[in-house]
């Protein structure tokens, strides 16, 4: 649980990074509001125009049909030959966008392009409005009915203007307010009530036409602005991403030459050190003749124990540096878990006696063999059992249990009344070069490998290595073997079976006291 908590120096560390990035933001989003024409972001300003310019092209028809219609119906106060003057004037206006949004989104977006065609957008919808005002615009004698339909097509007008130019409110204040102006005041010359309400009708429709394309406007910007967010964080993550995949492929690179390094300066140290044993053998044993000096031999004894000592912690290393490097092969053949830990006993049970440490062992009778790597176990159970006696102190206790585990599988547990490690430890011991507290630290020292290389081993036979302890109690260590390795034999065949005949299977030949797995290895 505490690994999913930010501590504080994370926490410390991340706020100013995210204040640094906040700024960075704000400069950016000022600096391109002082280069944009609209007050928005320079990419906002194009991608505004292109909606619109989409919106628009979509919609001709609707247009079309609204200007067809207003046409046939304003020959209730004007003339055929000028409703349809003004009919075909309009439908060339509105052909003119068209075919300037159509060419607006085959071209490339560019500042210099966008401000052109901004205001190439607004001029067209401004005579676009001009025009519908020549039509809508009649002499004072026409009758309610005339007034009341005129601005029923004016709120058509406004409305269908309003929307399809709400991404550019400009060209939508352009194509509506000159028509709602001119409506709005030729009902106010007339100076009668009933066109004073239809005035005020007009102006009001407009107001609430244009609140409604700036609300249109603010949700596309608001859209535009969170899409740029979103592209800009996957963005970052992308790169920080590549960092952290890059910076990866250089740990597992160095990892890698760390593990070969390590394991050709291990393989060169070997042949001198061969020597400094070989030698300092024959000066302990005195085989040339005794030292003049009787102190040499002890000083020949301490060189041969230090060499041994060296030897073993080189042996490690280069087991280490093979396992992580990926080069560490498994010997596998059958072997009993029990007569290898009886052996590793046998060979460590006069270094425990020195200390006055006692040696229990517990194991289950007649357990089948194993599959698996013998020497490979023995490491694991001579690093396991050398801990053992290295932290307890003398008179302490130490249990060797070796049995059944509830799959089916094999166990095997160390435990020792030695000192213990702490909870918050444990990871660290069980890391390359590992070290414990200042109080294992007091024990005999080594290098830290014995319980990395030792979980290595076992997870390369696909069992599992637990740790647990306890300050000033003990320490203990659970291993197991799968079941898909432990072997087991075939009864016998009843002595009434019939003899073999040669069409019998193969496997029932073979079966005779043959060892098989129980489970499905194919081992």
């Amino acid at each position: 649980m505490s690994d999913l908590v930010p501590s504080p120096a994370d926490t410390a560390s991340a706020a100013p990074a995210r204040t640094r990035r906040v700024a960075a933001q704000r400069v950016r989003e000022a600096r391109d509001r002082l280069t944009s024409s609209s007050g928005t972001r320079p990419a906002f300003d194009h991608e505004l125009l292109r909606q619109y310019a989409q919106t628009r092209t979509s919609a001709s028809l609707v247009v079309i049909l609204l200007v067809v219609t207003t046409g046939a119906l304003s020959s209730l106060w004007v003339s055929m030959v000028n409703a349809a003057l003004w009919t075909c004037g309009i439908l060339a206006i509105h052909a003119v966008v068209i075919r300037s949004c159509a060419k607006f989104l085959g071209q490339p977006p560019a500042p210099a392009t966008t401000r052109k065609w901004r205001r190439r957008f607004v001029t067209l919808d401004l005579l676009y409005g001009l025009g519908w005002t020549v039509i809508l615009i009649h002499p004072t004698d026409v009758g309610v009915v005339s007034n009341t339909l005129m601005l029923f097509i004016m709120l058509l007008v406004v409305a269908v203007s309003s929307m399809l130019a709400a991404s550019l409110p400009i060209a939508a204040f352009a194509s509506t307010v000159p028509v709602t102006a001119a409506i709005a005041t030729n009902f106010v010359l007339r100076g009668t009530l009933d066109n004073y309400i239809l005035a005020a009708l007009a102006v009001l429709a407009e107001c609430y036409f244009a609140l409604l394309a700036h609300r249109l406007h603010s949700t596309t910007l608001a859209t535009l602005e969170a899409r740029a967010e979103k592209d800009a964080l996957i963005g970052e993550l992308e790169q920080a991403k590549a960092i952290s995949d890059e910076a990866r492929h250089r740990a597992e690179a160095a990892n890698v030459s760390k593990s070969r390094f390590l394991a050709q300066m291990s393989h060169e140290l070997r042949t001198p050190l061969n020597a400094i044993l070989g030698f300092s053998e024959v000066m302990k044993s005195e085989i040339f003749g005794p030292h003049a000096v009787p102190v040499y031999k002890d000083y020949s004894a301490d060189i041969h124990n230090s060499g041994v000592h060296l030897l073993n912690l080189i042996n490690e290393i280069l087991d280490l540096s093979r396992i992580e490097a990926g080069r560490y092969e498994l010997n596998e053949e059958p072997f009993s878990l029990v007569h290898a830990v009886a052996d590793c006993h046998h060979l460590l049970k006069l270094r425990a006696s020195n200390r006055g440490i006692t040696i229990h062992e517990a194991f289950e009778e007649d357990m089948p063999k194993l599959w698996g790597d013998e020497r490979a176990t023995r490491q694991i159970v001579l690093n396991l059992l050398s801990n053992a006696i290295k932290f307890t102190p003398q008179g302490g206790e130490i249990w060797l249990k070796a049995g059944w585990t509830a799959s089916g599988g094999q166990y095997l547990i160390v435990k020792d009344t030695g000192s213990g490690i702490p909870d918050d430890e444990i990871p660290i011991v069980l890391a390359s070069f590992g070290q414990g507290s200042n109080s294992i630290k007091s024990a005999e020292q080594g290098a830290g490998l014995g319980l990395p290389i030792a979980k290595s081993l076992i997870d390369m036979h696909g069992g599992t290595f637990t740790l647990k302890s306890k300050l000033r109690i003990g320490t203990e260590v659970i291993i197991t073997f799968p079941p898909e390795r432990v072997m087991a034999a075939l009864a016998p065949l009843p002595e009434d079976t019939p003899p073999l005949q040669p069409d019998d299977s193969y496997e029932r030949a073979s079966a005779r006291g043959r060892p098989i797995m129980n489970a499905g290895t194919g081992l």
